[in-house]
């Protein structure tokens, strides 16, 4: 049985052409993945894909992650926004990146969700920045179930795999829940490792 990460980094990202071709292959990775509710929720999101036209799929994704401020796929976004705060927090995961043999690019942020997946996939300190933005994988949870998108489903496979939320964690979702992203804008360099870190992932849409 393997880890949630890698097939929830290839489901969350912008539905292509290969991604329909491959469902047989994506069907088979599911089905061997642990623990049994990240299975069961990949199920219901290939069962939703399959039965949906690729045009659909494509204008839901967009409607779902690129129009709702609350369902970036950006694990700093929900709780800083474009806002000072936000860059000094992806400092961390370049760190991370780095510190793991990887080299930044500016392919993307290096907050991005597949990305991270990807990275958690590849290395343990990839899960760790999972574990450590835990709350905020749970803001991005509540904001996609909220929309009622099936997407919502992928994100609960990862957390699934995850500990529970900590008293702490459970506070900084109500408080980020109440608010929303923050408003102030600033510019941020973006930061990722090349390729998606190893040659395999497809490249972010920011």
């Amino acid at each position: 049985m393997t880890a949630p990460y890698k097939l929830a980094s290839v489901l969350l990202q912008y539905p292509t052409a290969a991604l329909f071709e491959g469902l047989d292959q994506l069907d088979a990775a599911a089905s061997d993945t642990a623990p049994k509710a990240s299975r069961e929720a990949f199920e219901r999101f290939l069962g939703w894909l399959r039965a949906t036209p690729s045009g659909e799929v494509a204008q839901h994704y967009v409607e779902t992650f690129d129009l709702r401020r609350r369902c970036a796929l950006y694990l700093t976004y929900y709780r800083y926004g474009d806002t000072r705060k936000r860059g000094m927090a992806m400092l961390a995961f370049k760190t991370a990146y780095r510190v793991a043999g990887f080299q930044p690019s500016d392919e993307d942020l290096p907050d991005y969700l597949p990305l991270v997946l990807d990275f958690a996939a590849l290395t343990p300190a990839g899960e760790k920045l999972l574990r450590r933005h835990r709350a905020d994988l749970e803001l991005l949870r509540k904001a996609l179930r909220g929309a009622g998108t099936p997407y919502a489903d992928l994100v609960e496979a990862v957390c699934a795999g995850l500990p529970r939320l900590t008293r702490r964690d459970l506070a900084l979702v109500r408080h980020a829940w109440e608010k929303g992203p923050p408003d102030e804008e600033v510019g941020l360099e973006p930061f990722a490792p090349p390729e998606y870190l190893d040659g395999t992932g497809a490249g972010g849409r920011r």
